[in-house]
């Protein structure tokens, strides 16, 4: 009953601020985005709803290891993290996974209890679509008659097809549905958390299409873009953990004196001043006057913060709110895809038979697998060699739950039957006999606003925002919502918005 007359107090007589740029979501992009508005002289605020930072790149403590809780590794294509992490002073300690590879879990059975079948994924493929149909490594997963069906593909006229839209129509067409569901779904789901069905081939394979038509076939277009692909690992780590790269992002944060708020629900985004036209020239209409009012509820109390220009980096839910009410002439679309709910389950083992990495770095696991909720597996320890190292004689896995368009299996559940549940499933997937007196510790953690960027038609839909963006210069949008899937696309487009925002602001101030 104490805290009641503070709060009121608070609500009466909110906190009041004024900067150049407030930050909205506590990411990877809205860090990068903070950090490079700040390096040029900005006074820039950040407001994250959660108590920690990082988003998808967190940290979790279990059994006295520091482990990542969310994106562990990040792509090569680009290079821009990893120029990032060579600017942050983190490309001494850039490394690279076991190359073993990881495994596919699937209806049949292999002797054991459960009719869980496993092998290896194919090496020389492309989002599962294999560019030899005939190969060893395809056959055992989908079968002589599977792999006939997907060979045919080599016979069928590619100019019936035309310019393919829908990844999973495109395999079903031509190499038929086992290796849809056995190949491609599977990864899939745990690259996307959406069915192939909705994703966009253009967004999730760039170039296939082009290649498909040079080559005459689906397989000879995906054996064409791997032949391309550059030498070395396609996804790389930290040693210590991805939720490093937080940590360093935020002590610049702090060294460039952006004030930092968690625990900060945004409510509300107001315009104070009619945008003038013309606005972005020095003339028009006062470079310190602020153009926006942020609303926020914090720990302390109400936060009102005025500044010239906001970027949006929280998740698509929170920021689509905001963005209804802040730029004019964009209405949100009723058909925006549907968020996934995802929850990442990690355990630490004593499991000596783990030793012998029974099952590569990880397991995918096929749709209709029997015994098995779980969608994915990473056999953490046996990626990672500072993982390893750290971990002495320990095991970590980590499981992956909740498929596009299915309820999550886990919401409800206590942590402990989540834990009991993730325990069955490694067991079943990594061939081991694994019990509760192996398991040292667990942990979980949920996501529940997982947008994919490479649904289909959200290439059209990201276009109109950013129209309608384009016309109000004092607001922009990041984050893996607009940005695509992964550190790799996420980095890029922060700095891109960061970019325009800093060279508005300095050329209304006549620096630039």
């Amino acid at each position: 009953m104490t805290d009641a007359p503070r709060a009121d107090a608070a609500a009466r007589d909110p906190q009041h601020a004024a900067v150049d740029v407030v930050v909205v979501g506590g990411g990877v992009a809205g860090l990068v985005a903070a950090l490079e508005c700040a390096k040029v002289g900005l006074k820039v605020t950040l407001l994250e709803r959660r108590a920690e930072l990082g988003g998808c790149v967190g940290r979790i403590e279990l059994d006295g290891l520091t482990l990542d809780s969310g994106a562990e590794s990040f792509a090569t294509r680009g290079g821009t993290v990893a120029e990032l992490l060579t600017t942050l002073g983190l490309d001494g300690d850039v490394v690279d996974p076991n190359r073993a590879g990881a495994w596919l879990a699937m209806p049949g059975s292999n002797g054991k209890a459960g009719g869980v079948a496993a092998a290896p994924l194919p090496k020389t493929g492309m989002l599962g679509i294999p560019a030899n149909p005939l190969g060893d490594d395809v056959r055992r997963i989908i079968g002589w008659r599977g792999a006939i069906r997907a060979y045919a593909d080599r016979i069928m006229p590619i100019l019936r097809i035309g310019r393919a839209h829908s990844l999973g129509e495109l395999v079903r067409k031509r190499m038929g549905a086992a290796v849809l569901d056995r190949l491609v779904t599977p990864i899939s789901a745990g690259v996307y958390s959406a069915d192939p069905d909705e994703l966009d081939l253009d967004v999730v394979a760039p170039g296939l299409n082009e290649a498909m038509t040079r080559m005459g076939s689906l397989s000879g277009g995906v054996g064409q873009l791997v032949e391309e692909r550059k030498a070395g690992s396609a996804v790389r780590g930290l040693r210590g953990g991805m939720h490093r790269l937080v940590d360093t992002l935020a002590a610049e944060l702090r060294r460039f004196d952006v004030t930092v708020t968690t625990s900060a629900e945004v409510r509300d985004l107001e315009r104070l001043r009619a945008r003038a036209a013309g606005a972005g020239d020095a003339d028009a209409g006062g470079a310190d006057i602020p153009e926006w009012r942020v609303a926020a509820t914090t720990a302390d109390g109400d936060l009102l913060v005025d500044t010239r220009f906001v970027i949006l980096a929280a998740p698509a839910q929170s920021s689509r709110r905001l963005l209804v009410e802040a730029v004019d002439g964009w209405t949100d679309a009723a058909d925006w895809p549907a968020a996934a709910s995802v929850d990442l389950v990690t355990l630490v083992l004593d499991a000596p038979a783990l030793d012998a990495v029974p099952r590569g770095t990880g397991v995918l696991v096929a749709a209709g697998t029997e015994g098995v909720t779980a969608k994915a597996l990473t056999h953490s320890t046996a990626k990672w060699q500072w993982l390893a190292e750290a971990a002495g004689r320990r095991h970590v896995v980590r499981l992956s739950y909740g498929r596009a368009g299915a309820s999550n299996p886990l919401d409800g559940l206590a942590d402990d039957a989540v834990a009991r549940i993730a325990l069955a499933d490694a067991s079943a997937l990594l061939d081991v006999h694994l019990d509760e007196r192996m398991l040292r510790a667990s942990g979980r953690t949920a996501w529940r606003d997982a947008l994919s960027h490479a649904s289909l038609g959200q290439q059209h839909r990201v276009r109109e925002l950013e129209d309608a963006l384009a016309a109000e210069p004092s607001i922009e949008a990041t984050g893996s919502w607009i940005a695509g899937t992964g550190l790799a696309s996420v980095v890029p487009h922060a700095l891109e918005v960061a970019h325009r925002v800093r060279h508005r602001a300095l050329h209304l101030d006549g620096i630039a």
